[in-house]
């Protein structure tokens, strides 16, 4: 048995004081901006045709995060206190990971979608349909609960206490857990971002180099892009970055081996847990720029055939 006591004790206490209000904000401020969005959204649903499908499932996973977000509110009120059950921990969790993985799943899809529409108007107009929108927001779903399902595995709670609902797993998987973690990573977070980084920097270049863009419609695209990159950039980053490093600081301490700034990765990666789920107040304004009309660079298409 590894003794702990060697390292020094990390102040949990932060955890509860800091969570507890901006967790409330979110979901109240979440829940009204997706609401709104989605209004908007069914309002102009026979207009925006096949990008809307993304749009509506980046907002189906938004809510679904946001509804668990009362019951970890009432956990770290109670001091980290879990009264819900370990099942339902799980199942918490695993809403969480669903809606994390999706969000980026279907930013994705919308980048690669105005990527198409924009530089390859010619090639792609007529192939891509609104079964084919349907049929790959499926897959989506279906790869994220994949990815997210071996989470579900590994234990939440410390031994025989049922009270605890971590966000990873106990100190006695978390070996495994690290690699798990670094995986998820790469094909849920690091691919799917230098998708996007790369279609929407192809846009970038294609709508500044081409003068006969209409100026308006060129800002819509780049603010779409500023948008998207803001999200990954505060939202997502951080957290992955803190989540493998804190789980590495872990593994490191099973060991025997201490650092001080253990402690900093441990506020850092509840800050960091802060922010990814501000994504899910921060995704309806992708709401409002990625209905608009694209700017076709192509003279044999009109902007109408676009979207």
């Amino acid at each position: 048995m590894m003794n702990y006591a060697t390292c020094p004790r990390i102040s949990f206490d932060f955890t509860g004081r800091f969570l507890i209000p901006v967790y409330i904000l979110v979901f109240i401020v979440g829940l009204v901006a997706n609401g709104w969005g989605l209004k908007s959204l069914l309002q102009n649903w026979r207009k925006l045709k096949i990008i809307n499908v993304f749009v509506l499932n980046l907002g189906l996973a938004d809510i679904l995060y946001l509804l668990t977000i009362p019951f970890l509110v009432v956990y770290y009120s109670m001091k980290n206190k879990w009264i819900f059950g370990e099942a339902f921990c799980k199942i918490t969790r695993f809403c969480f990971n669903v809606n994390l993985y999706g969000s980026i799943g279907f930013l994705t899809c919308i980048s690669v979608y105005r990527y198409l529409a924009i530089v390859h108007p010619v090639k792609v107009m007529g192939r891509i349909t609104l079964t084919h929108s349907v049929i790959i927001s499926v897959i989506v779903w279906l790869l994220v609960s994949v990815q997210s399902l071996p989470d579900m595995f590994f234990p939440k709670t410390f031994r025989n206490n049922t009270e605890k609902c971590f966000d990873t797993t106990d100190n006695d998987h978390v070996e495994d857990y690290l690699k798990y973690s670094l995986g998820w990573t790469l094909t849920g977070f690091c691919i799917p971002f230098l998708i996007t980084l790369g279609c929407y920097g192809h846009v970038a270049v294609v709508l500044w180099t081409l003068k006969r863009t209409d100026k308006v419609l060129k800002q819509r695209s780049l603010k779409l892009l500023f948008i998207l990159i803001l999200l990954f950039s505060v939202c997502y980053i951080p957290y992955y970055a803190f989540r493998n490093l804190q789980l590495w600081s872990r593994v490191l301490t099973k060991q025997g081996i201490c650092y001080k700034w253990y402690n900093g990765v441990y506020i850092a990666r509840q800050i960091s847990r802060v922010l990814v789920c501000l994504n899910s107040a921060l995704n309806p304004l992708v709401y409002l720029h990625a209905h608009e009309d694209v700017p076709c660079c192509s003279k044999r298409c009109g902007h109408k055939l676009l979207l």
